[in-house]
């Protein structure tokens, strides 16, 4: 199936923003900051031509997941069948040949026969198939399509006969990193009550606004049933969601090339814009952001590279010595810093062990009244439940502490980096002689690591608070799907005391390494951008005085010929920063 323009008209824009960017990268190259050359080449310029858009396809089992996403291939890859056939996420992108690469949670990848992908879809029991060593995370399959070959990722989530015991990962990881969601109704059952339930308290609170509804197998209604169907589909979304998207499609009719007629078209032309002219415009906006922040560091070199094109040999060597006396100063603060966040960080995990071992506790202390109050039926019937909302409503309070400690930390770091930027300016203009304005230190310039960039862009507290508890969840699933799967009848009450006493301890044992392992990502994060931050105003200078020492050892050039070449970058910086601007405004229709 053929994607439609908006891809290409994005395409274009995006290849014009590269180009700007790498003419940049040029001038940063003759001023003499390599560093921000690199910076724009390797990671602004590396970013735009990776970028992908993610499609989640989300639904129940049966109600054609599979199907839809051989749709949009235009071909049968996925498994189809009648029982719950897609075990393990499915993340499909362009390659030249058909490909599938299994890949585990501890991160090994095993190439495996493309033709086998039909041995990890579920049997009847929704069982995940069987292999030596770790667990799989997902299978990365590589297929020839035409709207994969437009940078988007399709990933087929598991179907199961209850969303809300959907893989954590799914809710909390794919959904909320995703661009948008396909989300799957069948046209025979649509809108179940499990569905509005995973929709009300799982989804629409992180994808409100990139939830495309798709009514599945829509051939089985005449045109009458048709419309009824979809006003009553509408009605009913739009009480949860105002002024739903939704499409009617059949897969099978599109597979056998009734394109026209089966819905798929209008659907994949809506996607397709949405991806482009909403998420993308976003993605090339936050690139000419970063440019513009570049242009204006460019600015700041090229005004310390003009005075340097003044002095003399000897003096641009004692002011090389004196920004290098500096860095090694500023590296001996930054080492305290360093070290001031492993303690908060290690304070941070040493009361949450603590939390955890009492929630334990009071969980398995307060067992046997709940066991005693609940009739025999109501712990065959109930007893799961209680034990996952207990540990749910522990995973929710618990989460927002932690975010909260976490967002505090990040904010007294940003707030100490800046004042050391400012410090160090004000050391450095006196020691070089030129007024040195101190890098913008702020949140924003998380920008290069998305571990920690992706929660502040739209707030850490939330985002944080969503993914720690998935990882609460995922972290217990091994204990309550001993449950879940039936492998246990709960007889007697005394049995059934001790089951949910080894499976508190089994889910806490479970969550707190990965809780540890969670926050130690983060207090990476933070390090990198501390380390990377702390260099950046020593090392523009260092760059330029530098570039401008090897050019008067070599005799290239005479002050009269450097200055006037200042003024020429000068002028073209100046074009180049009106370039961005007249680019982000039309990008926005402005």
């Amino acid at each position: 199936m053929s994607v439609t323009s908006p891809f290409q008209a994005l395409t274009a824009r995006r290849d014009v923003v590269i180009g700007e960017l790498l003419r940049t990268a040029e001038l940063a190259s003759e001023v003499g900051t390599s560093s921000l050359r690199d910076r724009i080449e390797q990671q602004l310029v590396t970013k735009l031509r990776a970028n992908r858009f993610h499609l989640v396809v989300v639904g129940e089992f049966n109600h054609g997941k599979s199907s839809l996403v051989n749709a949009l291939l235009g071909a049968a890859v996925l498994h189809v069948g009648v029982t719950p056939t897609t075990a393990t996420i499915h993340q499909l992108s362009h390659g030249d040949e058909p490909s599938a690469v299994v890949v585990r949670e501890d991160g090994s990848e095993t190439s495996v026969p493309f033709s086998s992908l039909a041995d990890y879809a579920a049997d009847g029991e929704g069982a995940s198939p069987v292999e030596e060593g770790a667990a799989i995370r997902h299978v990365a399959v590589s297929y020839p399509s035409d709207l994969l070959r437009e940078g988007i990722t399709l990933i087929d989530t598991p179907g199961v006969n209850d969303l809300c015991l959907q893989r954590a990962d799914i809710t909390y990881e794919y959904i909320p990193q995703s661009d948008a969601v396909l989300f799957v109704l069948d046209a025979g059952q649509p809108l179940k009550e499990s569905e509005r339930v995973f929709l009300k308290e799982k989804l629409l609170a992180k994808s409100r606004d990139k939830i495309i509804f798709v009514v599945c197998k829509a051939d089985i209604w005449s045109e009458d049933e048709r419309g009824e169907a979809m006003e009553y589909i509408r009605d009913e979304l739009g009480k949860l969601v105002e002024t739903p998207t939704v499409f009617a499609v059949s897969a099978q009719r599109a597979l056998a090339g009734e394109a026209e007629s089966s819905g798929m078209v209008e659907m994949l032309s809506h996607l397709t814009t949405f991806l482009a002219e909403e998420r993308g415009r976003i993605a090339l906006d936050n690139a000419l952001g970063e440019a513009l922040g570049v242009c204006q560091t460019l600015s700041h070199a090229l005004d310390a590279r003009r005075r340097a094109a003044q002095m003399s040999a000897e003096e641009i060597a004692r002011r090389i010595a004196v920004i290098e006396d500096d860095l090694a100063g500023h590296r001996q603060t930054l080492g305290e810093r360093r070290s001031a966040i492993r303690e908060e960080v290690a304070a941070i995990k040493a009361w949450l062990r603590r939390d955890l071992d009492r929630f334990s506790d009071d969980v398995v202390r307060q067992l046997p009244a709940a066991v005693e109050l609940a009739s025999a039926d109501e712990l065959r019937r109930h007893w799961v439940g209680f034990l996952e909302s207990t540990f749910a409503s522990w995973a929710n309070e618990q989460s927002t502490e932690v975010a909260s400690a976490l967002e505090k930390l990040a904010d007294k770091t940003v707030a100490l980096m800046r004042e050391d930027a400012h410090e160090a300016a004000a050391r450095l203009s006196s020691g070089v002689g030129a007024d040195l304005p101190p890098p913008d230190i702020k949140v924003d310039t998380f920008a290069y690591d998305l571990s920690v960039a992706a929660l502040f862009s739209v707030g850490m507290g939330m985002v944080f608070s969503n993914f720690l508890l998935g990882v609460v969840m995922a972290g217990a699933a091994p204990a309550l799907a001993y449950y879940l799967k039936g492998k246990i009848e709960i007889e007697t009450r005394d049995k059934a005391q001790q089951q949910a006493a080894l499976a508190v301890h089994e889910a806490v044992s479970a969550v707190s390494p990965k809780l540890d392992e969670m926050i130690d990502d983060f207090a990476e994060g933070l390090d990198r951008w501390m380390v990377e931050t702390g260099r950046e105003l020593h090392r523009e200078l260092l760059d330029v005085l530098r570039s401008c020492q090897v050019k008067q050892h070599e005799g290239e050039a005479d002050v009269g010929t450097l200055e006037a070449d200042c003024d020429r970058v000068a002028g073209e910086l100046t074009a180049q920063r009106e370039r961005f601007e007249t680019i982000r405004g039309e990008l926005w229709g402005a």
